[in-house]
């Protein structure tokens, strides 16, 4: 077993010998990007990793740690550089065309209380399904944003919100028949 002291020159040492492949990894990520955002993002990791607690699990694969932390670090960055919809006006908006992909099969629903059941039941999903559907419908992501920023195919991605969507059918169909 490791000691924390011998984990922390094994890490040490990485970053030292692997700094510029680190910043050529996150300029490759991050489009436009200037030399100190890619130092400020290693950086930034490089402080989670040497902050974890004493009672943290060890580190097997040092380079797989460092390079996995780094890309949830850019997905994190890329995700609030995103303009996210805080206007109710345009909120509601994104409701309403949410909800007519479902109005076919609920003709008598009156709209708002589609939108409250389909708010439910979105909020009832597994998360990879959730997170498709929000960023989809409701963020503008478009699926190879997705796809470069996660490292998830697109195909997955597409079969992912195409089965979120088939799961809120099927709910609001249930609900429909026990009402």
């Amino acid at each position: 077993m490791v000691s924390r002291k011998q984990q922390n020159n094994n890490l040490t040492e990485f970053f030292e010998e692997e700094y510029s492949s680190l910043k050529g990894y996150v300029r490759s990520k991050i489009r436009h990007t200037a030399e100190s955002d890619a130092e400020d993002i290693i950086q930034d990791v490089a402080l989670r990793i040497f902050s974890r607690p004493l009672d943290a699990l060890p580190i097997h694969n040092i380079g797989g740690f460092v390079y996995n932390a780094i890309r949830n670090r850019i997905i994190d960055i890329m995700r609030t550089k995103k303009d996210r919809v805080d206007d109710g006006e345009t909120l509601e908006i994104l409701w309403t065309e949410f909800t007519n992909l479902f109005q076919d099969d609920f003709q008598e629903t009156y709209p708002e209380q589609l939108k409250e059941k389909l708010k439910e039941a979105i909020a009832a999903l597994k998360p990879v399904y959730r997170d498709i559907i929000i960023a989809v419908d409701f963020e503008g992501y478009t699926y190879k944003e997705i796809a470069n920023q996660t490292g998830i195919s697109l195909g997955t991605l597409m079969s992912r919100r195409h089965r979120a969507l088939s799961i809120l059918l099927k709910k609001l169909k249930s609900e429909k028949i026990n009402t």
